[in-house]
């Protein structure tokens, strides 16, 4: 029974964490200018606290057959007062990934306007879409 005690804790802790850095997302996607380099690591973290909440439930769920129990663990007033904060927990980290979809779709879209914005002012190719230098494009340096 401790395991799972300890399993619904960490579980707790890591969707702290993970609402800490949802929240941090939603606010470079929010701002006028994004900090790339601050959003990739924000990406980063987010990732690395979701496949640690997927460890912990693997862990959970392996206690709950050894101890016999299941959520919501009504018999158990702690662990079900734990399970009801986890699911809450759960839903506004949903909002809020469904809301930071939405902030990073305009980002892409006002991205995408200023591309088009840009394109026709492109006087000569330097590089292809491949990244790679076009042949017919090489400037030549008279020294």
């Amino acid at each position: 029974m401790q395991k799972l005690l300890t399993a619904l804790n960490k579980m707790l802790e890591v969707l702290n964490s993970l609402a800490d850095v949802m929240t941090a997302e939603q606010q470079q996607l929010s701002g006028g200018q994004i900090n790339s380099s601050l959003l990739q690591r924000i990406t980063e973290d987010k990732s690395s606290l979701l496949a640690t909440l997927n460890f912990i439930e693997q862990m959970r769920r392996d206690a709950e057959k050894e101890a016999g129990l299941h959520a919501p663990y009504s018999l158990n007033p702690d662990m079900a007062r734990r399970w009801a904060a986890i699911q809450e927990q759960t839903v506004k980290l949903r909002d809020t990934n469904l809301h930071n979809g939405l902030l990073l779709n305009h980002q892409i879209g006002f991205t995408e306007q200023a591309l088009e914005v840009l394109k026709p002012h492109q006087t000569q190719k330097f590089y292809g879409p491949d990244g790679q230098a076009t042949t017919s494009s090489f400037i030549s340096r008279k020294a």
